[in-house]
């Protein structure tokens, strides 16, 4: 799964999994939450950007928002890593 490769873009597609859709900031702010440290902005949209650039997370303008949700691809490869981290904490 290369468009996994880190740990924040892992994260990202497990809360856009579990909200459905969530605007750029919302997204940053319930990430900032779980690692308890605030995101370089710069760091957290490039990782973003690979994301959509991989074909997994898309992006729609709303507004004056960007507004981020996972592809039909995004949401396979998801559970698909979900079910496998799953099999290895029952081993």
């Amino acid at each position: 799964m290369t468009w996994l490769q880190s740990g924040r873009r892992r994260d990202l597609c497990f809360l856009l999994a579990a909200e459905g859709e969530l605007r750029g900031q919302q997204l940053k702010s319930a990430l900032e939450s779980r690692y308890e440290a605030r995101l370089e902005p710069k760091s957290f949209y490039g990782s973003l950007s690979a994301l959509v650039d991989a074909g997994v997370v898309e992006k729609r303008t709303e507004g004056l928002y960007d507004v981020y949700s996972l592809t039909d691809t995004g949401e396979r490869q998801v559970r698909e890593h979900g079910e496998w981290v799953r099999s290895c904490l029952e081993e």
